[in-house]
């Protein structure tokens, strides 16, 4: 049976996480992600253990939130497209933290369900450049998650996603998460002013952690080794 827009929000805001459903399948997906993936977090001390809090990762890929989500001792809340609880698991998805959003327009229905996540004090994970940015770098961050974590009161944590870039299937290799430090909205108002203000003294530190892994020697020499066989290759095409 399929479940509508409205039970699927009224779920989200009065039910959350199925504790037991939540535990199970995190331990499967960190068994399974660790065995054919691999992956290392840092600064998950960063993230409070109880109390609201808004998490603004970049988006490179379908598989940012789970990496997010598997990491994290507590469980996270997540926005994803309507599309995907028109079916069957529409209700599974509701029980891990999921909940509908409907993309290219404002959906108030996805922010007052934002804000009930928050009001009950738990976790909620945004991706505040609002899609996935499959170009090299990082997209301009949005300042919705912010105003949701003023209008709570709520930290921004900002976390840093890398390796999981054009990967879809088969699984990302090597990925890292860095969680960095929180950047309080205290004494912030619920204005788009106040807004720009937060996310922009959270989002350089996910710039800066993005550009200084991309940057880091191995992957400088192993973009200079790619330069040096094309140019290589160009010879010899040359040579006959």
């Amino acid at each position: 049976m399929a479940t509508s827009n409205e039970e699927a929000h009224r779920i989200a805001r009065e039910q959350g996480v199925s504790g037991p459903l939540y535990r199970v399948v995190k331990l499967v997906a960190t068994l399974v992600i660790r065995l054919l993936c691999g992956f290392t977090a840092t600064g998950r001390e960063h993230v409070p253990a109880t109390g609201p809090v808004v998490i603004v990762p970049n988006h490179k890929s379908f598989w940012d939130p789970f990496f997010v989500a598997i990491v994290l001792r507590r469980p996270v809340h997540f926005m994803g497209k309507a599309e995907h609880f028109e079916g069957p698991l529409a209700k599974v998805f509701l029980r891990l933290g999921a909940f509908p959003v409907r993309r290219g327009a404002s959906d108030a229905e996805a922010m007052e369900t934002a804000r009930a996540i928050l009001r009950r004090g738990d976790a909620l994970a945004l991706f505040p450049e609002g899609t996935r940015v499959r170009e090299e770098g990082l997209g301009t961050p949005k300042r919705g998650a912010a105003r949701l974590a003023i209008e709570a009161g709520a930290p921004l944590v900002p976390a840093t996603i890398t390796g999981t870039e054009k990967r879809r299937w088969p699984l990302p290799r090597r990925v890292r998460i860095v969680f960095g430090t929180p950047v309080s909205v205290e004494g912030l108002a619920a204005t788009p002013e106040d807004a720009a203000t937060a996310i922009g003294a959270a989002w350089p530190q996910v710039s800066e952690e993005y550009t200084r892994w991309q940057n880091r020697p191995g992957v400088v020499a192993a973009g200079l080794a790619a330069l040096g066989l094309g140019a290589w290759l160009g010879w010899r095409r040359r040579q006959r």
